[in-house]
């Protein structure tokens, strides 16, 4: 397992002046765990979204790989297409091996450009797509995605008189993605950086459609501190809000079970999106929050 003397002498993918906001865990992090962990060059197609803004504000680039932005929809078919032609150009010349990436966030995964994403993973290409969930539209406004837990209050759904915020549960889109039936999916978290790039490592090694789904917490959307970030990732795994595991050909592998599950509260407490489900007439959301992870995690378990 590498460590992260060895991580950081690795070339950086992506340079520091890049705009993002302070304490933001899921650009830095998820792009240069991932992109450090390809033994081959890489191609990056990149949605719209905070990664795509934030370091490539004109006329001026963070970006020390080739990179492509893409519309909000269309990451997977821009690198599906960008995959095709290099297997194309493969045939009539000689061509060095790329990996091929593309990162997204919810918005442009769940859904913008969830019908892209389903067509690369499909039709089979050998590409690896990656959403950096934060659980809303944080580039556009906060708004709730179908990522947005039940409960988080967002500028679309906000804690008032009669509603207390988002009041459906969100898309379970790494399912969605196992139902593709591909080689590889998994589910990661910026604290745990290490089981992060072995399985992007797995990943780009593996021939044909992968998927990583990381929970990426955002200091302005979810209201923490900007030096909790890491902590508010760990205990979102902790508490089994975000198992991480994968699932090759099949094969399902939890890679880290709680010594003791933390309840729902520990999550939520540092977070002001949920500061309204501490008063005692919410506490049945928490109740129903708790009682729905619970039983997610259960049916994790059956599957091992």
């Amino acid at each position: 397992m590498i460590n992260i003397k060895e991580l950081v002498k690795k070339p950086n993918p992506l340079a520091s002046g890049h705009r993002t906001c302070r304490g933001c865990t899921a650009i830095p992090e998820v792009v240069r765990t991932i992109l450090r962990a390809s033994d081959k060059p890489v191609v990056v197609a990149n949605a719209t979204g905070c990664m795509e803004v934030t370091p490539t504000i004109y006329p001026q680039t963070a970006w020390n790989v080739p990179w492509i932005h893409s519309t909000f929809e269309s990451a997977g078919a821009l690198i599906s297409g960008v995959e095709t032609a290099h297997k194309a150009l493969k045939r009539k010349r000689d061509m060095p091996d790329v990996n091929f990436i593309a990162f997204a966030g919810d918005g442009g995964t769940y859904d913008i450009g969830l019908q892209s994403l389903s067509g690369m993973l499909e039709r089979g290409h050998n590409c690896l797509f990656v959403c950096y969930d934060n659980e809303a539209y944080m580039n556009t406004g906060i708004q709730r995605s179908s990522a947005t837990p039940y409960g988080a209050s967002t500028t679309t759904t906000p804690d008032g008189k009669i509603h207390h915020g988002k009041e459906k549960f969100r898309k379970n889109l790494t399912k969605i993605a196992i139902a593709h039936e591909i080689p590889y999916v998994a589910q990661a978290a910026v604290s745990h950086w290490q089981d992060l790039y072995m399985k992007a490592e797995k990943a780009f090694k593996i021939k044909g459609p992968k998927f990583i789904n990381i929970l990426a917490p955002c200091t302005l959307g979810w209201g923490f501190p900007e030096n909790m970030g890491i902590e508010i990732s760990r205990l979102g795994v902790e508490t089994n809000f975000w198992p991480l595991f994968e699932v090759e050909n099949d094969q399902y592998k939890i890679n880290y079970k709680p010594a003791e599950q933390k309840p729902i509260q520990e999550f939520f407490k540092h977070q002001k999106r949920y500061k309204h489900l501490f008063k005692s007439e919410n506490k049945h959301i928490i109740e129903k929050i708790q009682q729905h992870v619970d039983k997610e995690w259960k049916e994790l378990l059956k599957n091992i």
